[in-house]
């Protein structure tokens, strides 16, 4: 069923973007990687291939816009089309309002909400222009409800909300398909925190693997049909 589908992952060295890269590989997705250091996606691409997957690491960031539309048309030009694209690169900060570091700010909205916004710009063209494709999000259960501890991270997944909202308001009639992922408490360095070391005191994170067979079983719904929007948390996470 995937054996001719490509995938353009970002944040695909590390933790979920990794662990969604090769899940889909797996199930014979073709899958490029993106992230801004090329060690890391090359070992992702090296497993990946040693399991009989087609991996392409493609180093750059997704904040400069020139990158993500030459990214797109590589990828046309290789494969002949792009299928999905998981807009997962994602910064953190748990710093206080009043004493965070405001250029580390601007640094984490860049690329948790200017990041995504270009993403999506970069390939949107091609998905109308085929009449297919699918854009799955990985967000975060914080951009469904605040708290006190990482006022700056919530804000930006509460404006990836927001905007992938509209975005499916506008492209669904298109014939694009629009989903998002939120997951809890997911065992990757965001949570090496003081916050995050309370909260793994009575939680058990999720693992990388669990939003990835999430993305999966997304992309892998009959073309009728749409999940736009699943929220997952570890089995005793409240919030």
């Amino acid at each position: 069923m995937n054996e001719n589908k490509v995938a353009i992952i970002t944040g695909a060295g590390t933790g979920i973007g990794a662990a969604t890269a090769e899940e889909l590989a797996q199930a014979g997705v073709k899958v490029v990687l993106v992230g801004r250091r090329p060690d890391p996606l090359n070992e992702v691409a090296k497993r990946i291939a040693g399991q009989g997957g087609t991996a392409i690491a493609r180093p750059g960031d997704i904040r400069e816009y020139a990158f993500l539309e030459q990214l797109c048309k590589e990828t046309v030009e290789h494969f002949g089309h792009v299928d999905l694209v998981v807009p997962n690169a994602a910064v953190h900060d748990a710093s206080s309002i009043d004493t965070g570091d405001p250029t580390w700010w601007h640094t984490l909205i860049d690329v948790n909400v200017v990041g995504l916004l270009f993403t999506v710009r970069a390939f949107l063209p091609q998905f109308i222009e085929q009449g297919y494709g699918h854009f799955i999000v990985v967000s975060s259960l914080s951009g469904r409800v605040t708290y006190v501890g990482e006022p700056i991270y919530i804000t930006s997944k509460h404006a990836q909300v927001a905007f992938v909202d509209c975005l499916r308001k506008e492209v669904t009639p298109k014939g694009v398909k629009i989903s998002i992922v939120e997951p809890g408490l997911v065992e990757t360095p965001f949570i090496e925190n003081p916050m995050g070391q309370m909260v793994k005191k009575t939680v058990t994170p999720l693992d990388a693997f669990d939003v990835a067979r999430v993305v999966r079983y997304i992309f892998e719904q009959p073309e009728n049909v749409t999940i736009y929007e699943l929220s997952m948390r570890p089995k005793k996470q409240l919030l």
